[in-house]
């Protein structure tokens, strides 16, 4: 764990701490996460650093940007499983701002794009569902 006045760190690093911070309870879903200049200032990073570990909690989706309020702990969501039939591919991709809308995908959550043999194609967001591929 690396503590302020350390050697300068990474947002890798940085984002590490901070998912701790959330995975501990010590940063409660809904809570605001420190500014960027905040854990700048704290952890000796560049800017850009900080703002790149935030982006990384976000892609996660651990975080979430909200009007008005910054950057908060995102809600745990129930992932749900569903199962994929064999001949199917899966891939992720970033939504289009209709998809995000139509399939509640919050910013920085990929869709996962499951294509069929028959050539139909599914889309989940992927921080509500796992995909498990059933063995026949």
């Amino acid at each position: 764990m690396i503590y302020p006045g350390q050697d300068p760190v990474g947002y890798q690093e940085l984002a590490e701490i901070l998912r701790a911070r959330i995975t501990s309870g010590q940063l409660s879903p809904g809570d605001r996460l420190p500014s960027e200049r905040d854990l700048s200032q704290t952890y000796d990073v560049a800017p850009m650093t900080a703002r790149a570990a935030v982006r990384q909690l976000r892609n996660e989706g651990l975080a979430e940007a909200v009007r008005g309020r910054g950057v908060v702990v995102r809600m745990p969501v129930e992932v749900e499983q569903v199962m994929v039939e064999p001949g199917a591919s899966v891939s992720a991709r970033n939504p289009t701002p209709g998809e995000r809308r139509t399939y509640g995908v919050p910013d920085g959550v990929p869709l996962l794009v499951v294509d069929h043999p028959d050539g139909l194609q599914d889309l989940y967001a992927a921080h509500r569902y796992r995909l498990v591929f059933r063995a026949d």
